[in-house]
């Protein structure tokens, strides 16, 4: 297997040649070179006297390469070691090369060959190395004289360390068993490497630790390690999305120790990464305590996006941030689980307003170098690749590996070489295509998510579907148990169910995706095939009436079926979902149909506001929010001064306010709106008036405009100079969604109508940073969907925990958490079976309630200017609420009352005969 270049590599995935991933590369036959191959390999005594001859890793690490070149028979044996930033390699060792080079000749990884087997993770020869496209000529090295190359990967536990190359004189030809030799002793001396990374001078201790605290993301849910980076330079972390790879990645070594040593921050650093590692070695956790039975088998949590943090653009709206929040709960509570997902390189689409108020879509291609991704190493030391087949050809896809506290996050990718140009776009964007991009993004998600933990060694004990997208990874797993315990369709169904967890969110009967009998075909056929069904019957799966030729396949329906325990996210949303599916339990009343519910809660730590923490930390106690999903624990909340809290509250509001006309200008300049906009745009909004927010996705349901239903009346409310009332909007219609579309175009355009221009401002571009300021900084918090349209919705949630207060529909999680006190109601409940009423009633509702109950309360002051009522409503609204709308709480929930079941975990369960 030679390619054109003389390049010669093993079967190693990544985004390498045009060699089809899944290929293995046959050893060469046996010959007199061959029949030393016991010499190439470094013995693990070796490697051990080695290093006690050495003393220290840089030494080992000159020892081992001396050693290695010996064997191998080659000139040159050189090492490099990634540095921190994982964007760069690093001369760490040599015989051959200029010794002097050692620890200053640096290349980056897409550049050079040493690079290329890095970016690649996988063995690269060439035979002439200035004829290679990627040959870089190092002058300082004395490399000159060099032909032939051969690099392989240096990988120690799964993760890539650095690069081993060997050089000879003369071109030559590494054969197979050459590069499998030299690969094997890579993975002899990976330990040594991954020392010398850590200990020795190759890196310092500062960069060292900043990159580990940048490349898990639970910095992105601890205060004083986001500080960390906010501080080495407050404007660029803004500028870069609050990044911390791209902002380590801007600090050269000099640079960042001189920074560190200006502003204290040793200490910090160094506080930091030890708190990371106590977090990541505790074993004293709840999940320690009440999921052990997971350990061993944990559960596989599958999602079509996680939203963790704004940096990480792989999600739309509430489901990731839901699925976001559900797994670094998990991480804090200790539940062994693991996130599967897909990588949209394009992810979302970035929102851009014209002067007329119309959204636009922009794609912006995401660059993983500057992602805290790994690629997944597998069982075999090789980047993992999956490969599904279809009849019209198969899907390959990588894996990426991302650190979430102590969670793995793992997403695929379909962008590699082999796939065809429409594969390998299929994941390029998050609900962005027709049903055919739909479908193959959901099998790649479902089957090949399976594939990759198999790849990886992993064995689910539970498989928990985050929606209907990932219903496909329940027919993988029942035609993996049919193989591997050699059973039929209906025996293998019987046993996956029962560890099959699925929540669904959507109550609208056109939210659930559907596929055709021909898309069904085309993409399933070749599972069908292992599974031994009929097209009917495999359709069949997929309808709520199995007999009905012409209905369409539902993923929802699939996964109903199949899943043993399944879960709406409100009370109202189960009773709404119970009625929906009565069709799949013939016979049953709609009160015993199998849809139970576990409410929604959102992660406390990534929501609330750093000052609101410390007000906390004062007065709920030592450690309160490892124990916030506790009622009492937020009993404590009375204790705090009126003007404490409300002091809080104001800081908090004059943030959002100075966010919002930064956004609003940044906005305008980039529309070349004149000047005079500018100036005003930059002095909207007053930390006087109550401040309303409304955060979320355009669609219709929604109704973002029920507040323009009685323009008049509104424009009284907002231009009262004594109790003035002034809103902020922010939210994306979905870009094939042209009512929703006007919907938004309706609220941007209040900006510019003369009686609303100072009090409502579009931000654009809503994403979690937008959603963060909004939900600590608002007074109110405004929600109103069509009942029983909003599963649950989170948002409202959020703001609970910054002390702001909820004016919602009856709809979702509000319509069990309002106590009459604790925040208010638009309406009663009510419903009507025309929608035009209902809309035109709620809307006055909604009017009333400001008018009667909202602005008396904010504005009514005592001799010290604060409103005793409203801040009284504040914090009921924060001891009823925090600790039952929390993920811990949610999460909790799952473990108890499906997973550790889910997976034969439970001690006692006695079940009546009659």
């Amino acid at each position: 297997m030679e390619l054109a270049s003389k390049e010669k590599v093993h079967s190693y995935g990544g985004s390498g040649t045009a060699l089809n991933p899944q290929h293995e590369v046959a050893e060469g036959p046996t010959d007199p070179e061959c029949s030393r191959d016991a010499k190439y390999v470094l013995t693990l005594e070796e490697i051990a006297n080695l290093a006690g001859d050495g003393g220290k890793p840089a030494e080992t690490l000159m020892n081992v390469v001396a050693l290695i070149a010996k064997r191998f028979g080659t000139d040159v044996c050189s090492a490099y070691l990634l540095e921190p930033d994982r964007a760069n390699l690093v001369l760490a060792a040599t015989l051959g090369l200029r010794r002097e080079c050692v620890g200053s000749l640096r290349m980056a990884i897409h550049e050079g060959l040493a690079g290329l087997v890095a970016e690649q993770v996988r063995p690269v020869a060439v035979e002439h190395v200035k004829a290679h496209p990627r040959f870089k000529y190092f002058e300082e090295s004395g490399e000159d004289d060099y032909q032939s190359f051969l690099g392989v990967p240096l990988i120690d536990r799964g993760v890539l360390q650095g690069v081993l190359v060997v050089q000879t004189l003369e071109a030559r030809v590494y054969k197979e068993n050459e590069i499998r030799m030299l690969t094997e002793a890579a993975t002899q001396v990976a330990s040594v490497v991954s020392v010398a990374r850590t200990l020795d001078r190759f890196v310092a201790p500062v960069q060292e630790r900043l990159w580990a605290v940048a490349r898990n993301l639970w910095w992105s849910w601890d205060h004083d390690s986001s500080n960390l980076f906010l501080d080495l330079d407050p404007a660029r972390w803004s500028e870069l999305n609050h990044n911390p790879v791209s902002l380590l990645a801007e600090f050269p070594l000099a640079k960042l120790e001189s920074r560190a040593a200006e502003l204290v921050l040793h200490s910090r650093i160094n506080y930091a990464y030890r708190r990371l590692e106590e977090y990541l070695e505790a074993d004293r956790t709840w999940g320690a305590r009440r999921a052990g039975v997971l350990r061993p088998r944990p559960v596989a949590y599958f999602s079509a996006e996680f939203g963790v943090h704004e940096s990480l653009p792989v999600y739309s709206g509430g489901l990731g941030v839901l699925a976001g929040d559900h797994i670094k709960s998990a991480s804090d509570l200790d539940i062994p689980l693991v996130g599967i997902g897909l990588f949209y390189g394009q992810g979302y689409f970035r929102q851009r307003l014209d002067k007329n108020g119309w959204q636009h879509e922009e794609y912006i291609e995401t660059d993983v170098n500057q992602l805290p991704m790994e690629p997944a190493i597998g069982t075999n030391g090789r980047p993992v690749i999956v490969k599904i087949d279809t009849r019209s050809g198969s899907i390959s896809a990588r894996v990426w590996r991302l650190k979430v506290g102590r969670v793995d996050l793992l997403l695929l990718d379909s962008d590699v070489p082999g796939n065809a140009p429409e594969d390998r776009e299929t994941a390029s964007r998050l609900y962005g295509g027709d049903r055919r991009i739909r479908i193959r993004q959901e099998l790649l998600l479902g089957v090949g998510g399976l594939r990759a933990l198999k790849a990886l060694g992993i064995t689910p004990g539970v498989l928990h579907l985050n929606e209907g997208h990932c219903a496909f990874a329940v027919l993988e797993a029942v035609r993996s148990r049919m193989e591997e315990e050699g059973i039929g369709f209906d025996a293998a169904v019987s046993r996956v169910s029962r560890e099959v967890v699925f929540t669904t969110h959507t109550p609208v009967p056109a939210g659930h995706d559907r596929f055709d009998a021909a898309l069904m075909e085309e993409h399933l056929g070749p599972l069908r095939d292992s599974l031994g069904l009929t097209r009917e019957t495999f359709m069949g799966l997929g309808r709520e009436n199995p007999s009905t030729a012409d209905e369409t396949f539902c993923m929802t329906v699939l996964a109903l079926r199949l899943s043993r325990r399944a879960n709406a996210v409100s009370a109202l949303h189960g009773e709404v979902s119970r009625a929906m599916w009565t069709g799949l339990s013939p016979g049953k009343p709609e009160d015993e149909v199998p849809i139970g519910h576990i409410t929604n809660g959102v992660h406390v730590p990534s929501w609330l506001a750093p000052q609101m923490f410390r007000l906390y930390d004062r007065h709920l106690g030592t450690g309160w929010h490892q124990r916030s999903s506790e009622a009492k624990i937020w009993e404590g909340i009375e204790n705090v001064d009126d003007g404490e809290l409300w002091e809080t509250h104001l800081n908090l509001k004059s943030r959002l306010l100075e966010f919002v006309r930064r956004r609003a200008v940044e906005q305008a300049e980039r529309r070349s709106e004149p000047r005079e906009m500018l100036e005003r745009l930059d002095r909207v909004l007053t930390p006087d008036a109550l401040t309303i927010g409304f955060a979320r996705r355009f669609a219709t349901y929604k109704r973002a405009n029920l507040i323009l239903t009685d323009i008049e009346r509104l424009a009284s409310m907002v231009n009262d100079p004594k109790r003035p009332v002034q809103f902020v909007f922010a939210g994306k219609a979905h870009p094939l969604d042209e009512p929703g579309k006007r919907v938004l175009q309706q609220i941007a355009e209040l900006m510019r109508d003369p009686q609303f221009a100072d009090k409502f401002v579009f931000v654009e571009d809503y994403d979690i940073n937008v959603g963060r300021h909004f939900v600590q900084g608002v007074d109110v918090w405004l929600n109103n969907p069509r009942r029983p349209q909003e599963a649950s919705g989170t948002s409202g949630q959020k703001v609970v925990l910054n002390g702001g207060l909820n004016l919602s529909v009856l709809d979702g999680w509000w319509a069990e958490a309002y106590d009459g006190m604790n925040g208010f109601a638009i309406g009663t409940g009510r419903t009507h079976t025309s929608v035009n009423v209902h809309d035109t009633r709620d809307g006055e509702d909604l009017l009333r309630a400001l008018r009667d109950e909202v602005i008396p309360l904010y504005y009514q002051r005592d001799r010290d200017g604060l409103p005793r009522g409203w801040i009284k409503r504040m914090k009921r609204t924060i001891r009823t609420l925090g600790w039952r709308f929390n993920a811990d709480r949610m999460v909790m929930d799952y473990t108890l009352n499906c997973y550790v079941p889910a997976a034969g975990g439970t001690s006692s369960n006695m079940r009546s005969a009659y």
